[in-house]
């Protein structure tokens, strides 16, 4: 027998952690305008397509589906970026595969970072979307008494962030308030530090965290708004969460085409593109493109 190089509960690059089956089914689709606010009429009737196209992000969060690939010392955990690629557009009522892999970790000042990344598949055995999804955690020596992160740390200069200042047509998706209620429904239903304020303060945050993967999908909300078909087509994002999101903030995606290129027949749009709060601070600053067909 082969000498095993890593223990069975050792995260490292090339564990694979498999996937699972999930049916995009109607209630799914409704599940996800419930816990985002994400009500594009192509979800629920006809699109472009004919008939029902499923949320770019339906599966936001299949990378959760396990945290198996968390290290051990979860306290002051944080969603630190995450990036999407997508292939195909899934409609509703297909069935989708997942696969999970861990493909990096590194460290960054105080921080160790694991870089998961999940391949998302169709029936028919073809790609339909690529995550990557880059956690971080707090080094073993950093760990202490108090908040990790408290309602304060946003409004330091370091924490500003100069994003659409660079010109560009602008895109604006509506500020949504990001009840109690939309986080139990993005993140629940166990009671966990994005849906509930005593699980936050044990991991050392004063209030509900919201899911960083809710504010991605807002983004991608502006992007399937602005670009349709030329979104669900090839269309990416590169994220940093920068901020924390909080349970009872109100939050927006907002974007600015700065740049278009020739892509063999068509044209490629690069988007600027940030979350802010009704006071201005930003929690995720990044870049999106799509197909402008």
């Amino acid at each position: 027998m082969a000498k095993q190089i890593f223990s069975p509960s050792e995260v490292h690059v090339g564990r694979d952690y498999g996937g699972e089956t999930y049916e995009i089914d109607p209630d799914r689709v409704a599940a996800y305008i419930a816990a985002t606010g994400d009500d594009n009429p192509w979800y629920r009737d006809s699109s472009p397509l004919g008939a029902p196209v499923a949320p770019a992000l339906v599966l936001h969060s299949a990378v959760y589906r396990t945290l198996a690939w968390y290290l051990p010392n979860i306290y002051g955990n944080l969603h630190a970026r995450q990036q999407w690629e997508l292939f195909a557009p899934v409609m509703v009522g297909e069935r989708l595969t997942t696969r999970s892999v861990i493909i990096d970790r590194y460290q960054k000042r105080d921080r160790e970072y694991v870089v998961n990344e999940v391949i998302v598949t169709n029936a028919a055995g073809s790609v339909a979307s690529r995550s990557r999804t880059h956690q971080s955690f707090l080094l073993p020596e950093q760990t202490s008494g108090g908040f990790v992160v408290d309602h304060n740390r946003e409004k330091d200069a370091k924490r500003s962030f100069k994003v659409g200042e660079r010109g560009g047509e602008p895109i604006e998706a509506p500020m949504r308030h990001i009840s109690e209620e939309m986080c139990m429904a993005f993140s629940g239903p166990a009671r966990n530090y994005h849906t509930d304020r005593g699980k936050a303060i044990e991991l050392g945050f004063p209030d509900i965290v919201v899911q960083g993967m809710l504010s991605v999908c807002l983004v991608s909300e502006m992007m399937t708004r602005r670009f349709g078909l030329g979104f669900y087509n090839g269309g990416r994002m590169d994220l940093r969460l920068v901020n924390v999101l909080w349970g009872n903030d109100t939050t927006g995606a907002k974007g600015r085409i700065i740049e278009r290129r020739p892509e063999g027949k068509r044209t490629r749009a690069e988007v600027e593109v940030w979350c802010e709060k009704a006071d201005g601070a930003k929690t995720i600053v990044g870049t999106a493109s799509a197909l402008e067909l």
